[in-house]
């Protein structure tokens, strides 16, 4: 039923064999997985790894520990989220795809933010962006400082579900904007690139303009894309 697998990302291989053993029906709803001794001695691994398997699939709601009782899959284990390992984005290209995805969402994102924003919502987005240029004045990466003007972006639009799926994509890209963000450290004319495409976006957001705020956000995007490239190369 299971394959031996190699040393490395064991726990993520684990997880994604175990996860298609019960998209196949070999452990249907409700019913309990082998033992943590048993499993790791099928994939040829330690227990500790089994169980870092066992604590994603419990994170992504398709399994659950009873005390005494052992590891069970939950009702809910047919609804497949939306997945992505991390060695799936280890290329450029890979991570290129993923910005490229966002875009379409982050423009939409605009538009809507732009429709729907309140006094509160441009001056928590304004807040975000200057903590952008405080970070990296401050001799920062301004990472964390971007993904929550981009929340900041999102919660204006209203819809949850924009919000968590940026939250989503974002994990995979905080290492890609370190590079772009070391970069722009090195070099002035990215800095204000970034620093006006932000501030275009913001600007067509408090006018009320979805036009605009989607063309600024694309802009942006598109750019993203481009400084990354340049960063990998």
């Amino acid at each position: 039923m299971f394959q031996k697998i190699p040393a490395q990302a064991l726990s993520d291989t684990v997880a994604r064999q175990l996860l298609d053993n019960i998209d196949a029906g070999a452990f249907p709803r409700g019913s309990k997985l082998p033992t943590e001794a048993v499993l790791a001695q099928e994939f040829g691994v330690s227990r500790t790894v089994v169980r870092e398997a066992i604590s994603r699939l419990k994170h992504e709601g398709v399994v659950e520990p009873r005390q005494g009782s052992g590891v069970f899959v939950t009702e809910q284990a047919g609804i497949k989220p939306l997945r992505i390992d991390y060695a799936e984005v280890s290329s450029p290209d890979a991570v290129l795809q993923i910005v490229e995805l966002r875009r379409a969402i982050e423009a939409e994102v605009a538009a809507q933010a732009a429709k729907r924003r309140t006094d509160e919502d441009i001056e928590a987005i304004e807040t975000a962006l200057a903590r952008i240029g405080h970070d990296v004045a401050e001799g920062g990466d301004g990472v964390e400082a971007d993904v929550a003007f981009h929340r900041a972006l999102a919660q204006a639009t209203r819809n949850p579900y924009f919000i968590k799926t940026l939250e989503f994509l974002s994990q995979y890209l905080e290492a890609a904007t370190a590079v772009t963000r070391g970069n722009e450290a090195r070099y002035e004319d990215f800095s204000r690139q970034v620093r006006e495409e932000h501030e275009a976006i913001v600007e067509a957001i408090r006018a009320g303009d979805e036009m605009a705020a989607r063309n600024a956000a694309q802009t942006h995007m598109f750019n993203a894309a481009r400084r990354l490239s340049q960063g990998q190369s």
